[in-house]
């Protein structure tokens, strides 16, 4: 019978990637995270998978970001990440800083939703089952919760940490106010908020508006999701809405709606920028993101090995110009006015 051979990372993973500091913490984060939102389903192929996760490895990318309804269906993505995790990566698991979240709806009932600590631990004990794993590196409570306590939802945080079950704890899609509280209410547990998760790109720039200034004065990090607004910030839409694309199939979170005319032709005046950067739109808008010193990681998703490479070549062009920024700025102005 034949057996796969056992996984043997690329030996110099850690000579081109570049690694970042989490706020004030000691841990380092790569500049670019792989996230298991799309393509890691039971829907989905989990040869494909793997083939992604270990070239990402490979790569120097250390850190998978799940949440417990990723799917679909709910809960499978953390399914697939721990049957590959328990042939490929088991003797790598402490090189890896892996995440996951709860905070959305995942059973039913009134436990299974927002922020009450019953459902925070209940969820985190049911990933760590599919996941195949005694810990996570980091767990999120993934959206603000306008009925619970903030201290009853950071003292479920707090407890995780104090359990083992989590190193570290974060938030996302927290605004600057409620960040604010909620860092101050960790702290005062003695337990620090490691991280924020919010969404982050060139046709979403909330962020600005306060939060980037909040966790840069409480020492928290951020690793930014959807750095390509699903793809839009990207070759794809260019020419079109493309056969088999996010936006052909109007899925929740992206709809053929979104792409408009006059936002793909300010698109392709950005690209054309990337173009004499000598990048890909995509590898552009990622560079974009990571340029804001607060930002630790950009958070990605991708549906083959070679877009996991072609993302991390982001990398070799951090760097902007004065111009460059100017003229960038003014195309997204006129997006948004």
């Amino acid at each position: 019978m034949f057996i796969t051979p056992a996984y043997l990372p690329d030996k110099n993973r850690y000579e081109s990637m570049q690694y970042k500091r989490c706020g004030r913490s000691g841990l380092l984060l790569p500049r670019i995270s792989l996230g298991l939102w799309h393509n890691f389903g039971g829907i989905d192929s989990l040869e494909n998978g793997r083939a992604i996760l270990r070239h990402a490895f490979d790569l120097g990318v250390t850190h998978f970001d799940l949440a417990n309804n990723y799917g679909p269906p709910y809960g499978s993505a953390e399914e697939t990440f721990g049957a590959i995790f328990a042939r490929d990566f088991k003797p790598y698991r402490d090189e890896l800083i892996i995440s996951t979240k709860a905070g959305w709806d995942m059973w039913p009932g009134p436990y299974g939703n927002l922020g009450s600590r019953k459902y925070l631990i209940a969820s985190l004990d049911q990933s760590l089952k599919r996941m195949g794993l005694d810990y996570v590196d980091i767990f999120y409570h993934h959206r603000p919760d306008p009925d619970t306590p903030l201290e009853e939802t950071m003292g479920a945080l707090d407890h995780i940490v104090r359990s083992g079950k989590a190193l570290y704890v974060g938030v996302s899609s927290y605004g600057p106010e409620l960040t604010a509280r909620a860092v101050h209410v960790l702290r005062g547990l003695g337990t620090p908020m490691l991280i924020h998760q919010p969404v982050y790109n060139m046709l979403n720039r909330w962020v600005e508006d306060g939060l980037l200034d909040v966790l840069g004065k409480e020492g928290v990090g951020c690793i930014v999701f959807s750095p390509l607004a699903q793809g839009l910030l990207s070759n794809r839409y260019l020419g079109g809405i493309p056969q088999g694309s996010r936006a052909s199939r109007s899925v929740a979170y992206l709809q053929k709606d979104d792409v408009k005319p006059e936002l793909i032709a300010k698109i392709r005046q950005l690209n054309d920028i990337a173009q004499q950067r000598g990048q890909s739109m995509a590898q552009m808008a990622i560079a974009w993101v990571l340029r804001q010193p607060a930002v630790t990681s950009a958070l990605v998703g991708a549906s083959s090995p070679a877009q996991i490479e072609d993302t991390v070549k982001s990398l070799d062009r951090l760097d902007f110009t004065p111009e460059e920024l100017i003229r960038i700025d003014a195309i997204l102005t006129e997006l948004s006015s």
